[in-house]
């Protein structure tokens, strides 16, 4: 486990020790977070006029609300993530399928050639023999 370590922070114009197990870059920003949130509250005349209990609750809500929101897009993020590893998933398994099924046809267009080309030479063949018995057996010395 990691050190704690302590940062000095200004918080609404006051400065607070804060400690904790993150960096002091982490701490800084942890108390910029919660100043821009003030400073958000600040610009309504209004909220002048609460008491600081009143006030406290207010930043404590919507740093709670910004939270929330926080999560459950986290949350989306994490189960769109979850559904495209699916998807990626599916389509790697569709691919191989696939290619299997491409070798398979491979293989068959292959038999047909070799089938076509036999065929071929037995039709050759059959005309020969065809010709033979129609025209009889051709003499190639004609006797010169």
């Amino acid at each position: 486990m990691s050190a704690k370590k302590s940062a000095e922070v200004l918080i609404d114009g006051r400065v607070y020790n804060l400690s904790g197990y993150e960096e002091e870059g982490y701490l800084q920003k942890v108390a910029s977070y919660i100043n821009s949130k003030l400073a958000e509250f600040k610009d309504f005349d209004e909220y002048k006029h609460l008491s600081q209990d009143l006030r406290n609750v207010l930043l404590e809500i919507n740093i709670a609300d910004d939270y929330f929101k926080a999560k459950d897009l986290a949350e989306k993020y994490e189960s769109d993530i979850t559904e495209k590893d699916k998807n990626i998933y599916d389509l790697k398994h569709e691919l191989i399928g696939n290619k299997l099924e491409i070798e398979d046809l491979q293989k068959k267009v292959a038999s047909l050639e070799n089938d076509k080309t036999e065929l071929l030479k037995n039709k050759e063949k059959l005309e020969a023999s065809l010709e033979d018995a129609l025209l009889g057996p051709v003499d190639s010395s004609d006797g010169d």
